[in-house]
């Protein structure tokens, strides 16, 4: 069997897109919405198999990795999030980078020569790797306007990943990918006036227009926290927003807050751009927290535990 396990956010999605338009392959498909990291669980394994896991903490996947690993599998694994020790063995073939300006897409693009750049670069923008992605557009030659068009894609792509289920996405992740497999390139995406991107696009901008009236529970000269209604939508716009509140005011670290269907809380904490370090080691101090030291967040924050998270967030921001 084949197996692609992979993040359902643009990082995720853009990674096995340009595997898969280098080398197609007919694999068992296993994703979720963004926060759904915990994906080996969800195969069985069986000797012969090969996986490839895209975009997810191998931290948070080690014993399952091991597993796979036992019963002889070959395991490809591709990711820029906290990893562990990573294991040593000869069916283990791991690509493992934590530099903040790097994402899985770009590890991809750099093991395939850089075959399909132009979508490694529309995932660093959708990473909100904006600088790092305007450098590597700035390689290829690309105007403003199109860097800025791949700047949107990517963003769309990422946006359409949160949310507390799938039932929250526009598109399930899978169907997103299949949708913008026909296109070697993003820019013959974005000419296709019939594809996902418009309807993305729109929907996009709907839901970032009803998350100018969140709620400011924090604000001061080193953070913000900002609290969104108990909606699909602001489910839908938490790990964007964030990146629109970084990319404004790039000397603070941001925090938005969502109600999910557990009875808590879902945090998506951006580090400042300015000092792009400390997001997850404030996180990882919550029981499902984790992340980049860039980009983190905490899938279930106990409701009593909230002005716990912004006393440590505040208090490692100023120091």
């Amino acid at each position: 069997m084949y197996y692609d396990i992979f993040n359902g956010d643009a990082d995720g999605i853009i990674a096995l897109l340009q595997l898969q338009l280098a080398n197609p392959v007919d694999s068992i498909k296993i994703t979720g919405v963004k926060r759904d990291i915990e994906l080996m669980k969800k195969i069985t394994p069986k000797e012969g198999d090969n996986i490839r896991v895209l975009d997810v903490s191998m931290e948070k996947n080690k014993p399952d990795l091991y597993h796979a690993l036992s019963v002889g599998a070959r395991v490809m694994y591709v990711d820029h999030h906290r990893a562990g020790t990573v294991p040593e063995h000869c069916n283990l073939f791991a690509h493992i980078n934590l530099d903040p300006d790097v994402c899985t897409s770009l590890i991809v693009s750099d093991i395939l020569n850089r075959r399909f750049h132009l979508w490694a670069i529309t995932a660093a923008y959708g990473d909100n790797l904006i600088s790092k992605a305007n450098r590597e557009a700035d390689t290829l030659g690309l105007t403003e306007q199109e860097k800025s068009n791949l700047k949107a894609l990517g963003t769309y792509i990422n946006y359409n990943g949160y949310g507390s289920e799938i039932t929250d996405l526009h598109f399930h992740p899978v169907a997103l990918f299949n949708a913008l497999l026909p296109y070697t390139s993003p820019f013959e995406l974005i000419a296709d006036k019939q594809s996902v991107y418009y309807q993305l696009e729109r929907a996009y901008k709907a839901d970032m227009l009803s998350a100018e009236s969140a709620q400011v529970l924090h604000e001061c000269h080193f953070t913000k926290v900002i609290l969104l209604d108990d909606k699909a939508w602001s489910r839908r716009v938490s790990g964007v927003l964030g990146n629109e509140l970084a990319n404004k005011t790039p000397n603070k670290a941001h925090a938005v807050i969502t109600y999910n269907n557990k009875g808590s809380y879902t945090v998506s904490v951006r580090a400042p751009l300015s000092n792009k370090q400390g997001a997850a080691h404030v996180c990882s101090q919550f029981t499902t927290g984790g992340g980049r030291e860039a980009a983190a967040g905490i899938n279930e924050l106990k409701a009593e535990q909230l002005d716990l998270f912004i006393e440590i967030l505040v208090g490692y921001y100023k120091t």
